[in-house]
């Protein structure tokens, strides 16, 4: 049961603080209710509750060995996905273009039901004190704008994150990439595992960038 989890949780993932972003990263920096879980495969987990629910919302932090804005390219190089994130057999922008696009993901899985969602998803930058851009990628849930609830495909109703990519010193060739993710994958999943799950899977998915960011293309 955790290793099927684990599967749907890394990739509710791909595409999980709410929206909006004055562009002070001192908000960000500051915020001390998260608590350190762990650290694996050379990322720091946090976590923190949500009032009401069982389901912890997640960060991760970790480097990436490009600069921030290659890594900015493959977050939004959505139609790529299906190539390099396992069990993502659809990934399309549904309408939008430049600051905020909406887009659909399908998700298929060899056991558990497939799962799929549509989120509105802002980009933005602001210039750090050295004058490079820092990245921000926000979004949360949009099925209204998305394709139809389909037979035997379980829909997602709760899925809002961002990604924050800022150029690492000393000289900005690297990136420091926190995710932060809140979710419910939907159908009767007990909160622990779908915790537990995510605690895996995000080290998993900032590796999957680390891998695609070396693709030729992101250099151009």
């Amino acid at each position: 049961m955790f290793h099927r989890t684990l599967s749907l949780c890394i990739f509710l993932l791909i595409i999980g603080a709410p929206r909006g972003w004055s562009g002070d990263t001192a908000v960000i920096t500051a915020d001390t209710s998260w608590q350190h879980v762990d650290d694996k495969s050379g990322v720091a987990l946090y976590a923190r509750s949500r009032p009401g629910s069982g389901i912890k919302e997640y960060k991760g932090t970790g480097i990436i060995d490009a600069k921030a804005a290659m890594v900015e390219k493959v977050i939004q190089d959505i139609d790529a996905y299906p190539r390099f994130m396992p069990f993502v057999t659809e990934a399309r922008v549904i309408s939008g273009t430049g600051a905020e696009v909406v887009t659909y993901q399908r998700l298929s899985f060899p056991v558990v039901a497939n799962r799929d969602y549509t989120v509105r998803v802002e980009h933005g930058t602001v210039s750090a004190p050295d004058g490079t851009l820092i990245y921000r990628d926000t979004w949360e849930t949009d099925n209204e704008d998305g394709p139809a609830e389909q037979k035997g495909v379980v829909r997602v109703k709760v899925n809002e994150g961002s990604w924050l990519l800022e150029p690492a010193p000393p000289d900005g060739a690297s990136t420091q990439a926190t995710y932060q993710i809140y979710t419910d994958s939907g159908g009767a999943l007990p909160a622990f595992l779908a915790n537990r799950a995510c605690e895996t899977a995000i080290p998993k998915l900032i590796d999957a960038l680390r891998k695609q960011v070396t693709e030729p293309k992101y250099k151009q």
